[in-house]
């Protein structure tokens, strides 16, 4: 059973969907095991409590 974890802002329920389907589908076929084995864990966090290059993704939108 892979698990794979993905790390992104909020999301809404129907794009958290469209993540799980792509990112299984994907993996399945590159590693040829049925993506009916994957889990997938999305971790969300707050555009206020991430920052890239010393920057809050808040204020990059």
């Amino acid at each position: 059973m892979p698990v794979v974890k993905v790390g992104i802002s909020k999301l809404t329920k129907e794009k958290k969907k469209e993540v799980i389907e792509r990112v299984s589908e994907t993996l399945s076929d590159i590693t040829n095991i049925p993506k009916q084995a994957f889990v997938v864990l999305i971790d969300e966090y707050d555009a206020d409590n991430v920052g890239v290059g010393g920057v809050q993704l808040s204020e990059h939108k």
